[in-house]
C-alpha cells in the first residue's frame, strides 16, 4: 500500500505529547502495512521505552542521532552539531530514496531552534519529500516558515505538568 498523497505534519508546543503523537501515528501506519522510518534528532539515551517496543514492529525503523546528555542551547557541543548534521543527511537520503511511506523527524524543530541545523536544510527536506511520503516533524518552537509550509500543525500546550510539582519523569510514562 502507498499513500496517494503524503502531507507534512508538525507537532510542536511546550506541552507533553509531541513524540508520543508521532509514535501513535507510526503504529497506526504500520498497522495498515505502511513502512515507517523514525529519525530522532538530539536523542541518544538508550532507555526510552519506545526503543524496545518498536524493535518488535516489522514495519517501523527507528534510529537515534544524539548523545544521552541534554544539549546546551547556548553552547552546543561540537559533537551535538555533528550528530544533528548526520541526522539531517540521513533524513535527506531517506526522503530521496522514497522507499518509506511515513518519515518522522523527531525533535528536528529543536535541532533547528538550537542552531544545530539550518532553516534552509529543513526546507530542503520539504522539497525532497516524494509526493507519496507523509513527513512528520516534532519538537518545541517550530519555526514560522516550517509552520507555514506544513499541511497540518498541532500545538501541544502545557496547562499543568507534574514536573512543576517536583515529580520527575517516570519509567514507562515519560520515557
Amino acid at each position: 500500500m502507498r499513500l496517494e498523497r503524503g502531507l507534512i505534519q508538525v507537532y510542536t508546543g511546550d506541552g507533553k505529547g509531541k513524540t508520543t503523537a508521532a509514535l501513535g501515528l507510526a503504529l497506526r501506519a504500520a498497522g495498515h502495512g505502511l513502512r515507517v522510518y523514525i529519525v530522532q534528532f538530539m536523542k541518544g539515551w538508550p532507555h526510552y521505552g519506545e526503543l524496545s517496543a518498536l524493535a518488535a514492529q516489522p514495519n517501523i525503523t527507528l534510529v537515534q542521532f544524539g548523545r544521552p546528555n541534554f544539549v546546551n542551547r547556548k553552547h552546543p557541543d561540537p559533537q551535538d552539531i555533528r550528530l544533528a548534521q548526520e541526522a539531517y543527511q540521513h533524513s535527506l537520503d531517506l526522503l530521496a530514496n522514497g522507499q518509506y511511506d511515513v518519515v518522522i523527524l523527531d525533535e528536528i524543530n529543536v535541532a533547528l531552534d538550537y542552531g544545530l541545523i539550518s532553516l534552509e536544510q529543513v526546507l530542503a527536506l520539504f522539497d525532497a519529500k516524494p509526493p507519496h511520503v507523509e513527513l512528520v516533524l516534532t519538537g518545541r518552537n517550530a519555526h514560522p516558515q516550517v509552520i507555514d509550509r506544513a499541511d497540518l500543525v498541532t500545538e501541544m500546550r502545557e496547562i499543568k505538568h507534574p514536573y512543576r510539582s517536583g515529580i520527575d519523569g517516570r519509567k514507562g510514562i515519560e520515557y
